[in-house]
């Protein structure tokens, strides 16, 4: 047993021997190494100090630059985290036509186009008007009205100076001939990118048949029930061109196909399709700009998309390269979808925190009261926007700065007159009815749909229609109207009214009082034009509109009080118009004249003036101008008060005044 013991006792402790001898001789090896890599740092920094310290050049702290890198590195994730990117409002409203686009607009076209105005000369990258019509009329068989049409509406959205739209209008007025119309035409152009996206969000308005089918889109696991506030954004939205929901969806779902049209035709596939690995130039990404817009959180200053992209947070992200000056496809539309947002100065913002105005309620038997909100006192210039709903039975009338510039919405009003007598971007109408508004010179467009029996007057730089039935819109415009589908008996007359500072209001939006294409409609459908030959005057449709008779018409006064030197209708009546305009007044002297000659007593002359007072109320109560004249007459102060409260904006009396018996006797019912 003890000879066993030994062997174990003395392999353990030559075990434990040899640990001991090998940790020592560990110890001095780490020792040896350690001190010959100080010796050899310490050997390179004294060189690299010695270079440094004889070029003057202090050397740079290595671990303080590379905190200081760390540093930044999280700060700007963090910094374009708080990046906002949203679509713009006005090219989906006022650039996308309301109506399904033609076959001819589809994406598999628009890429053929982009490539061939990349390949051509004078295509690219500016796009003239004789160049678009060979593209439009030649490459995708679309009639040469309808070309024509999307290049005046992309000419309405970009801006132009007024003065420059001024002089346009005078040099097409001064054209006799067709030939003559189309060298003025061709001195015009477009940016060729933005022009492809423009015909792109042509689709916003696309029917699609599965919403048709169902009402609405596939229900989502996430979806949520909708609050007050969505669904009152939802029922005055109604049409996509206002939904900014609509917006931001439609291009979360389409942009990769935006983008691809901004790539260079040597970087697509030979079916036209974008390479995973292709670049797109900063220019291109500028012409995104049409679209998106944004801003850094804590900023109000609102940015172009390709400023956001290729400076600050964003630039790494977006994969930008500043040797290139261009973006990697697959990084930008990453980053892009992870900044879209809502439009913060959208409908919906505006009806959940934008100011209300409430409205005097002066008829009795009016049920509810007007709902107003406006965002112009925070809106950039581009999305100020006022909304009007549910005026009832009432005449409002304002002219203000708050209005200047503004995108307004009027939705289901009856029974009211309406003035806005101030310069506007544009007017919608929907879902209107027995209602007339008149308004002040608009800049683009007065779209009417889904309303019935209205009356609109107004200068516009385009009138559409679309779904109404029994409106008579008087218009000054150097557009031809736009009649889409679903009208009856729409009634086009000259414009016919004025008020002291109209023109002065025309010439601050570039409009002037020629050339005039009020009786020229062009009628719309799905697939282009309805039919070519009805867009001629003298071949109308008389079940879809028809020119006012001389014989109906009557000149409108506006009731109110202004500064101004306008004092007729700017630019005249049109010869038949003003024909039956001198008939009617000659009878009116007439009558006078009889009336003078029968030589009546002063009892005949009253028993005479009750009688003739007896027919006009009469003829007041049957055509329903009792009420117009009615809700004219002032409020009081106290119901003034009353009305308006501590949370509204404070009256300015002075806006306007109503006139009555030649005078001014208060101020405007409805002015806010």
């Amino acid at each position: 047993m003890q000879h066993k013991a030994r062997p174990r006792e003395l392999r353990a402790t030559d075990v434990t021997s040899r640990r001991q001898i090998g940790r020592t001789a560990g110890v001095s090896s780490i020792r040896f190494l350690r001190l010959t890599v100080t010796n050899y740092i310490y050997g390179r920094a004294r060189l690299y100090f010695h270079l440094c310290s004889s070029r003057l050049v202090d050397p740079p702290p290595i671990e303080t630059e590379l905190r200081a890198a760390g540093t930044r590195t999280k700060a700007e994730n963090m910094e374009a985290d708080t990046v906002s990117i949203w679509p713009r409002m006005e090219p989906f409203l006022l650039g996308a036509l309301q109506v399904s686009p033609s076959s001819k607009l589809s994406l598999h076209y628009l890429r053929k186009m982009a490539t061939y105005v990349r390949t051509r000369d004078g295509c690219f990258p500016a796009l003239g008007w004789s160049m678009w019509r060979h593209i439009a009329c030649g490459k995708l068989q679309l009639p040469e009205d309808l070309a024509w049409l999307y290049f005046e509406t992309f000419d309405l959205l970009v801006g132009h100076k007024p003065e420059e739209r001024l002089e346009q209008a005078e040099c097409l007025s001064q054209c006799s001939s067709k030939s003559e119309l189309d060298q003025q035409r061709n001195k015009l152009s477009v940016d060729t990118l933005q022009f492809l996206l423009f015909l792109y969000i042509q689709q916003l308005n696309r029917v699609s048949l599965r919403t048709s089918l169902i009402g609405e889109e596939w229900p989502s696991p996430r979806t949520r029930s909708p609050s007050p506030s969505d669904r009152e954004a939802k029922t005055s939205s109604q049409n996509k061109n206002w939904d900014d929901q609509a917006h931001l969806s439609f291009v979360q779902s389409h942009l990769a196909e935006i983008l691809e049209l901004l790539v260079e035709p040597g970087q697509l596939s030979q079916s036209g399709q974008a390479l995973r690995d292709c670049q797109i130039s900063l220019e291109a990404v500028r012409s995104l700009g049409l679209l998106l817009e944004g801003s850094v959180c804590g900023s109000k200053a609102i940015q172009p998309i390709h400023r956001l992209l290729a400076k600050g947070p964003l630039q790494t992200q977006a994969g930008y390269s500043t040797v290139s000056r261009s973006f990697s496809l697959h990084k930008l539309l990453s980053c892009l979808q992870h900044s879209l947002t809502l439009n913060p100065f959208g409908i919906t913002a505006c009806l959940r925190s934008g100011k209300k105005l409430a409205w005097a309620q002066q008829v009795e038997g009016a049920i509810k009261r007007a709902k107003i909100a406006r965002n112009t006192h925070t809106a950039p210039p581009g999305s100020k926007m006022v909304l009007m709903s549910q005026v009832l039975k009432q005449t409002l009338a304002k002219t203000s700065d708050k209005l200047t510039g503004a995108n307004i919405k009027i939705h289901r009003c009856s029974d009211a007159f309406i003035y806005l007598l101030s310069p506007l971007r544009s007017v919608s109408l929907d879902k209107c009815r027995d209602s007339t508004v008149v308004l002040g010179p608009v800049e683009t467009s007065v779209h009417i749909h889904s309303c019935q029996n209205l009356r609109v007057v107004c200068v516009a730089g385009r009138i559409a229609v679309g779904a109404s039935s029994r409106c008579t819109i008087h218009a000054l415009t150097p557009t031809r109207p736009l009649l889409l589908p679903g009208n009856t008996d729409i009634i086009l007359g000259p414009f016919h009214t004025f008020y002291p500072s109209l023109e002065d209001h025309m010439a601050s939006v570039g409009l002037a009082v020629v050339p005039n294409a009020w009786d020229q409609p062009l009628l719309l459908g799905t697939e282009g034009l309805v039919n070519p030959s009805l867009n001629a005057s003298s071949n109308p449709d008389p079940a879809c509109y028809r020119l006012l008779a001389p014989a109906e018409f009557h000149t409108l006064v506006v009731p109110f009080q202004m500064e101004g030197d306008t004092c007729e209708v700017p630019g005249g009546l049109p010869p038949p118009y003003q024909a039956a305009v001198d008939e009617k007044q000659k009878r009116i002297q007439n009558w006078q004249k009889t009336v003078m000659e029968a030589r009546l007593n002063k009892q005949q002359k009253q028993q005479f003036q009750e009688l003739v007072e007896v027919k006009f109320h009469e003829w007041l109560l049957e055509t329903g101008n009792r009420q117009e004249l009615d809700s004219l007459i002032p409020p009081t102060i106290a119901s003034l008060k009353e009305s308006n409260g501590p949370a509204t904006d404070t009256t300015r009396v002075n806006d306007t005044k109503h006139i009555r018996n030649g005078r001014a006797v208060g101020q405007s019912p409805m002015a806010c």
